[in-house]
């Protein structure tokens, strides 16, 4: 009873959450938090089946539960190796591969720890196994409610339509990852448009070190071909990162009049982390995601998993060293 009162509780939490702004990774963990009391309601509630049925349960899910880790981590291996043929070697390519082969050493260790008459080995064990806990059920909170998020639509009228920038190619052009973005702004343009409120198009992006012209120019030029008109085209090419764009974009809405709203237009993968960093520089909006390649979204939602953790670093890098403490002394003492 208690369990399902805790999850009742951070449900109604997480609709407040959600009702106050819907850009906040505290709504991740609180629905989070709610499905896993309410995972432990139904897991207490074991004790009124009879016995044989219990114990077939008791035995099912451990076992459900081994095999999706494993099945996990040999799919992220799988995705690494076709991440790095289709996209190359970068660090950035090579995430799902490393989170696959980090779940296989986990559960090494584990078999190991178990089956070793080792304190020192049970010790790191034990520390391994509570941050890697920590870490799952955040990136499980992360996954469920940037899908619940991703499936907003826009409902009322905007301003502004700001598309964020991401790299070219051949030092000028557009990419399909980029393109696919510029032709979901510029559908949500062409809704307005017919609706007679034509928003104003803000395409943002710097110069890269490998780039010949700003990205903000190649997304202009871009846009121009799908048939949005130039005028109502703006650039913001001073851009480095996701927070100058959102940073830079909003010094350029705040000229037109301070109650404007708009819409942010990224990748499927790259949405929530927008909403988060959108929430913190004031920029009035929701964020909606383009499509992205199946075989790049792997790697790439763990890469905005890694940076969503990193906004609040000090307090996950704080959680993670007490659970590591702890984990350890406890392993010890087993």
């Amino acid at each position: 009873m208690p369990a399902y009162l805790l999850a009742t509780v951070f449900l109604l939490l997480f609709a407040l959450g959600v009702r106050r702004d819907r850009r906040r990774f505290g709504n991740a963990v609180l629905l989070g938090l709610s499905v896993l009391f309410l995972a432990a309601g139904l897991l207490g509630s074991l004790a009124r089946l009879p016995d044989g049925l219990v114990d077939a349960v008791l035995l099912v899910i451990p076992a459900a539960a081994g095999l999706g880790l494993v099945a996990s981590a040999v799919f992220l291996v799988a995705n690494g190796v076709t991440m790095v043929r289709q996209e190359g070697g970068r660090l950035a390519n090579l995430l799902s591969l490393t989170a696959g082969l980090a779940i296989l050493v986990l559960i090494a260790l584990l078999f190991a720890a178990v089956h070793f008459d080792s304190r020192a080995l049970r010790a790191l064990a034990g520390g391994v196994l509570l941050v890697a806990g920590y870490l799952g059920f955040l990136f499980l909170c992360f996954l469920g409610y940037a899908f619940l998020y991703g499936r907003l639509t826009v409902r009322r009228d905007v301003d502004f339509i700001v598309v964020l920038g991401a790299g070219l190619v051949d030092g000028d052009q557009v990419p399909p990852l980029l393109a696919r973005r510029l032709e979901r702004g510029y559908a949500l343009y062409r809704v307005q448009e017919a609706r007679g409120r034509p928003p104003r198009m803000i395409v943002s992006g710097g110069k890269g070190s490998d780039e010949q012209v700003p990205e903000a120019q190649a997304m202009a030029v871009h846009l121009a071909e799908l048939g949005c008109p130039p005028e109502r085209i703006e650039q913001e090419d001073r851009s480095r990162s996701t927070e100058e764009n959102l940073a830079f974009s909003r010094v350029l809405m705040e000229r037109h009049g301070p109650d404007y709203r708009c819409v942010v237009v990224t990748n499927t993968f790259h949405v929530f982390r927008s909403a988060v960093i959108t929430r913190r520089a004031g920029v009035p909006g929701q964020v909606l995601g383009a499509h992205t390649a199946r075989y790049y979204r792997p790697s790439a939602t763990i890469r905005e998993f890694v940076a969503v953790l990193a906004l609040y670093g000090t307090l996950n890098v704080t959680v993670c060293l007490l659970l590591a403490v702890l984990g350890a002394l406890a392993g010890w003492a087993s």
